[in-house]
Parts: C-alpha cells; sequence; structure tokens
C-alpha cells in the first residue's frame, strides 16, 4: 500500500471512531434521559457505598429545606392553651406564613394572575424533606419511643410544637363510656393486649395486633439499600397512625412517576374510618380493606411492586386479616365534641359569640359546608381546588410545584387535633388553613370573620 493510500486509510479509520464514539455519547444521553416507571432492584453497591452517599448528601439537602421553610413560614414556638387537643397538647397558632413584600389586605385583594405573576403565593406545594430520595420519615417524638424508626440519611423538617400528640388520645364506638383508652400511653406490640383484652372481641384484637406488626418496607427492611443502620423487620400501620390518629409521619405518595413530581403526604387520622367511603388522599379507593392492601403490598414500596418482592413483602390474607384489621379501624371514633348537638351542629346554649358567629360564616359566606357538611363535616367527596391558579409551575428543592389535582375531602370533625393540614401539611395551623381558602375561593373574609371561622373550628 502506498504512504497516500495508507494515510488517506488512517484519516478514514479515524474518522469512522469519532462518529462511532460520537453515535455512542448520544446513545448513551439518550439512555440516560430515559424514565422509568421501576426502581433499582439488582443493586451494584454494598450498604456502606450506599450510605456513604447518602450521608455525603445529607448536610447540604438538610440545610436547603431549612431554608426553604424558613422563608416561607415563621417557625417560632406560638401555641394556646384555651384550646388543647384531645390528648392535652397546647395547639398551635398562626397564621405561620410568611408573606415577603406584601400582606394579607393586599393579597385579597389580588387576583389569582396577579398573585402567580408577583410569586407571593403564601401555600406553595411543599417539598419532602430530601424529594429527590423520599421514604417514610417520623419526627423526632416518635423516634424518641421507637428508636428503630431512625433513618440515618435523613432528620425529620417540621417543628414539634406543629405536630399531633405523640401519643394521641384513642376513643372506640364501641365503648363511648371509657373516654380516652389510650391514656397517654402508645399502644405498641407490646402494651396493647394488656390494655385491650376484655375490651374488643377477638377478631378485633387480632385486626390490632396486626395493625401493630412489623412489615417490611421500602426504606425499612433487611436489604443492602435500606435507610436504617440495621436490618429491619420493617414498620407498622400505627407508627405513622400512632393510636389510630396520626403523629404527623410523611412520605411521597406512590403513585406518581416521575420522581420530582410526587406529592409529599401527611398522615391523615384514621378516626372515623366507619362514616368515610373513599381512602387515600387521590386513590378514591372504596373501601378500607382495598386501602390496607394497596398500602401493605405497594405503597409501603413506593408503589413499585418489583421492589416489594425484592424486600419482603409480607401478602395478606383477605377474608381473614385484612378483615380483621378493617374491623378494628372501624370502631375508630371521632373525640368528644361537647359543643355540638345530635345533628353535629353547634349547640347554641353552649357555644359563644365567636364560635356562633363562625358557624354562620362556615355555613355562609365560607361556603365551607358545600364540601365540608355536618354531622362529620365531610362530603366523602373529591374536589380540585385548582390551586395552580396561584403560582408558578417550577423546581422546589427536587420537586415540581405541579397541579395538585382531586384531592379528598377529609372530616373536620376533631381537626384541632391533626396539624399540619392539608394533604402535603403545606397549612400549619388553622389559621393558615382560613388564610388559604379564602385566597383560594376568593371569599374576601375580614379579619373578625376569619377569627370567628377558627373558633368554629377548634370545637368540632
Amino acid at each position: 500500500m502506498s504512504k497516500k493510500n495508507y494515510l488517506f486509510m488512517a484519516v478514514i479509520s479515524i474518522f469512522i471512531v469519532l462518529l462511532l464514539s460520537s453515535i455512542s455519547t448520544v446513545a448513551s444521553a439518550e439512555m440516560k434521559a430515559v424514565i422509568s416507571s421501576y426502581g433499582p432492584t439488582n443493586q451494584t453497591e454494598t450498604f456502606d457505598q450506599i450510605k456513604a452517599g447518602r450521608m455525603a448528601v445529607k448536610g447540604e439537602r438538610a440545610k436547603r429545606q431549612k431554608a426553604l421553610l424558613n422563608s416561607r413560614y415563621d417557625l417560632t414556638t406560638k401555641t394556646t392553651t384555651k384550646v388543647v387537643m384531645s390528648g392535652g397538647k397546647p395547639i398551635p397558632t398562626g397564621p405561620t406564613a410568611k408573606l415577603n413584600g406584601t400582606n394579607w389586605m393586599e393579597l385579597d385583594k389580588m387576583t389569582p394572575e396577579q398573585i402567580k405573576g408577583k410569586g407571593v403565593f403564601p401555600y406553595k406545594p411543599l417539598p419532602f424533606s430530601d424529594h429527590a430520595e423520599g421514604g417514610m420519615l417520623f419526627p423526632e417524638m416518635i423516634t424518641k419511643l421507637l428508636p428503630r424508626l431512625i433513618r440515618f440519611d435523613l432528620d425529620f423538617d417540621l417543628p414539634e410544637h406543629i405536630l399531633p400528640d405523640p401519643a394521641p388520645a384513642m376513643f372506640l364506638t364501641t365503648r363511648p363510656d371509657l373516654g380516652d383508652v389510650a391514656k397517654g400511653r402508645l399502644i405498641t406490640i407490646d402494651n396493647y393486649y394488656e390494655i385491650f383484652n376484655g375490651i374488643l372481641n377477638p377478631k378485633q384484637l387480632e385486626g390490632l395486633r396486626l395493625l401493630l406488626t412489623q412489615f417490611p418496607q421500602q426504606q425499612f427492611n433487611a436489604t443492602e439499600d435500606r435507610r436504617t443502620d440495621r436490618p429491619s423487620l420493617g414498620v407498622t400501620c400505627f407508627d405513622c397512625h400512632a393510636n389510630g390518629h396520626t403523629n404527623g409521619a410523611n412520605h411521597l405518595v406512590g403513585d406518581i412517576r416521575p420522581q420530582e413530581f410526587r406529592h409529599r403526604i401527611e398522615t391523615p387520622s384514621l378516626r372515623g374510618v366507619n362514616i368515610q367511603r373513599l381512602f387515600g388522599s387521590q386513590r378514591a379507593l372504596k373501601t378500607v380493606e382495598d386501602f390496607t392492601e394497596f398500602e401493605q403490598r405497594a405503597a409501603y414500596f413506593d408503589g413499585d411492586i418489583c421492589m416489594a418482592a425484592k424486600k419482603g413483602v409480607n401478602i395478606l390474607e383477605r377474608g381473614s386479616q385484612v378483615h380483621f384489621m378493617a374491623e378494628f379501624l372501624s370502631i375508630l371514633d371521632f373525640p368528644p365534641a361537647p359543643h355540638l348537638d345530635i345533628y353535629g351542629e353547634l349547640h347554641q346554649a353552649k357555644a359563644n359569640t365567636s364560635e356562633s358567629r363562625g358557624q354562620a360564616i362556615f355555613n355562609g359566606k365560607a361556603r365551607c359546608d358545600s364540601c365540608h357538611p355536618a354531622p362529620y363535616y365531610t362530603d366523602n367527596s373529591m374536589h380540585d381546588l385548582k390551586a395552580e391558579r396561584f403560582y408558578k409551575m417550577e423546581m422546589a428543592n427536587g420537586m415540581m410545584m405541579a397541579h395538585d389535582g382531586p384531592i379528598k375531602t377529609f372530616p373536620l370533625r376533631g381537626i384541632k387535633d391533626s396539624p399540619p393540614y392539608m394533604h402535603d401539611g403545606r397549612c400549619f395551623t388553622l389559621e393558615d388553613i382560613v388564610e388559604y381558602f379564602n385566597l383560594i375561593q376568593q371569599l374576601h373574609l375580614e379579619d373578625k370573620e376569619k377569627t370567628d371561622l377558627v373558633a368554629f373550628l377548634r370545637i368540632l
């Protein structure tokens, strides 16, 4: 081969190599851009490597979340003992939302478009502590009582004064004469039998035992990609729904992809399950049995059935175990409301002037009863508030502030026991929830009307 031909072939060879390399790079970029519905079930890293990677980003992401919360809210402790939770804990007072460069009166005069354009809506969707990571996360007041729920990679982000009682009161529809059965105790697998034997029937007792039994979950299991230092048996239903209520634990919903579009979800109370007809903030499952199975089979594992298979899903038997759990759940009652009559409305002889005015506003100008009618203050339906009218769709700490969509109407009975509010906990106090709906519904409530409405909500 001549020197000229050799040089020509060399140039062609180099060109082909560069072309193939370019194609490979593009293909690789395209592969990386693919968003999968599935998680990585076949880990290539050891537990120590996974933990090291998570710990390397823990501090910075916690700092970023704290900065976001401080920019949106006044997190100083503000509570009142005039009205307390059923377990005796003072309730938080607000509003806590910070109004950067404006005030409530100015906001009330703006249109949704103006609020959105100026970026001053005070109750935007709330990201998870580390939204890219997700998973069940428990407040310190609970991990102190149950150290097995400590995650090495994340700390809880909300202050304790805006959370429910760590050991909430528990009321039973079958034994209202007993009042609070828990009496300040956190019901666990260690004490349930002693407390409830002789009160529950055998099926209910077995259902309660299962609700207090650990089952594997995405972050709490025995695999190398767990988020606990030691292998874990998992979590229980009542780890989040403490005493059949809630302790403020949160996670990300399992039924949305990709990750940045998943909603932070606050644990709702299980009180009054017997009068509810829809289950799940957005899933609209039709029975508590459906919800129990859905949670344990899939939602525990970020909605990924492949992860569930890997990490040890425990398939409950529908005709006995799920049925027994549901039978116990169906007797969890709302707390007593001495100011309400047999129709669930205000007993005028027991109400003060502010509460009476609040009920009139609730049923009148504020139109709250359109979705929250007495006696249980729910219409057992779902509603899309279209809150996205007020804020831009943009990223916030790894979460896309997208549309909320239709959300279940949760009962308002005993609402003072359940801060923070909304499905993602973006409203920390009852005052915040009143301000939120005043804007969303464009009610133009006066300050006195807001105060009276809060007074009424506190006695439900």
